[in-house]
């Protein structure tokens, strides 16, 4: 995995919430309605629209989205290569949308496996959005938490001088995020799962280890700028301790 940081990019550059999402549902909302599955893909597409421009005004600074995990690759090769397709074309079609916005964007995750089409794509796009100031959107394709942690204890050990000191919290979070090919981002405060299952599936372990979660019914085609609002609406409902007392009663 290639350590190389992308970006020089510092959190303070994107103030607000880190708001980042597990976008499930999109086979089976084709499948109900008699479609193949790639006509949900595409419908999901539709939904990462909504959510991009609607997240600046509902304060989210940085938008995360689960598009490909590394276990994805495990699915039907045609529709492997759907999404592949759909994934290029969508980086092409953004970019004076994007821009337009003030939105940069970044990949993260593995790119060697990742067909030389799509790599060609994700590095123009991230150049041309690379000023955008309003919202970080960051999309995951090839990804793994668990591998990402990993290879960063891995490259750690083999940089440290002194292995019998572990290295701080802040420290350790550079080499995560360099493991994972992706600028260093805050800490998640809000993990969505939409399509009614209940499960992290290997996304960013490191960065949700105190995020509030939410699991939506929803299928991810069926989000609307409104799911969005509601879910901030039910974070900012929730009593955040850290380990500490309630802020609001003192137990």
């Amino acid at each position: 995995m290639d350590f190389t940081m992308q970006s020089s990019l510092n959190v303070r550059d994107f103030p607000g919430l880190h708001v980042a999402c597990i976008m499930d549902g999109n086979g089976r909302w084709a499948e109900r309605r008699g479609l193949p599955r790639t006509a949900g893909h595409r419908s999901g597409v539709e939904a990462v629209r909504r959510i991009v421009e609607a997240s600046p005004g509902l304060g989210i600074g940085t938008l995360s989205l689960y598009a490909f995990s590394a276990d994805n690759w495990k699915r039907p090769e045609a529709e492997v290569g759907a999404l592949m397709v759909l994934f290029r074309t969508y980086l092409r079609a953004e970019i004076a949308r994007l821009r337009r916005g003030h939105v940069r964007l970044t990949v993260f995750g593995r790119r060697d496996r990742l067909p030389e089409a799509v790599r060609m794509a994700i590095t123009r796009a991230e150049w041309e959005t690379r000023k955008g100031n309003r919202l970080h959107l960051r999309i995951a394709v090839d990804y793994a938490g668990r591998d990402a942690i990993r290879m960063a204890a891995a490259r750690w050990a083999s940089e440290t001088k002194d292995p019998s000191a572990p290295p701080s919290r802040e420290v350790f979070a550079s080499y995560v995020a360099a493991a994972a090919h992706c600028p260093e981002t805050p800490p998640v405060d809000l993990l969505m799962r939409t399509g009614g299952e209940q499960r992290l599936s290997d996304f960013l372990l490191w960065e949700s280890a105190y995020a509030e979660l939410l699991f939506l019914n929803t299928l991810w085609p069926d989000v609307t700028a409104q799911t969005l609002a509601d879910a901030v609406e039910a974070f900012h409902s929730r009593d955040r301790r850290f380990g500490g007392l309630s802020r609001r009663t003192g137990t």
